[in-house]
């Protein structure tokens, strides 16, 4: 059986203490932008830097979440911020992360590789005078 192919489509830290889901690419200093940091990293105070949310929830739901956590020995908080912490994990990673078979990867690359002569529309575009040079 093959194995899939992950392509990454951006950086997504997901694991806590550095360690990351997905292989990241860090920028050298030619690809920053003009004035950016040279490190995008957190500083370690930054880190360490903790907040609060404040809900307001139904009794109901408030009493499922209690159930649900004292199943699996957890507290309210740790409970809610790794659930949390889960769901937007999934819902960063459905944005930026898809997997090919190597059939359907191929077909990908080729596509990338080989894009569709401009047409008609596109050519009138380009050869349009942009707003802002107007």
């Amino acid at each position: 059986m093959t194995r899939p192919i992950t392509i990454r489509i951006d950086n997504v830290h997901t694991l806590p203490n550095n360690v990351q889901m997905v292989k990241s690419h860090s920028p050298t200093l030619a690809e920053l932008p003009p004035g950016a940091p040279a490190s995008t990293e957190p500083s370690p105070s930054s880190a360490e830097v903790k907040g609060s949310i404040n809900l307001r929830i139904e009794a109901q739901t408030r009493q499922l979440i209690d159930d649900a956590a004292a199943v699996l020995g957890k507290t309210r908080t740790e409970f809610m911020i790794e659930s949390a912490r889960a769901l937007a994990i999934d819902v960063l990673l459905d944005q930026r992360l898809f997997v090919l078979d190597p059939a359907r990867f191929d077909a990908f690359v080729h596509a990338l590789d080989n894009p569709p002569a401009p047409g008609p529309k596109l050519r009138a575009l380009l050869g349009r005078v942009p707003a802002w040079k107007a």
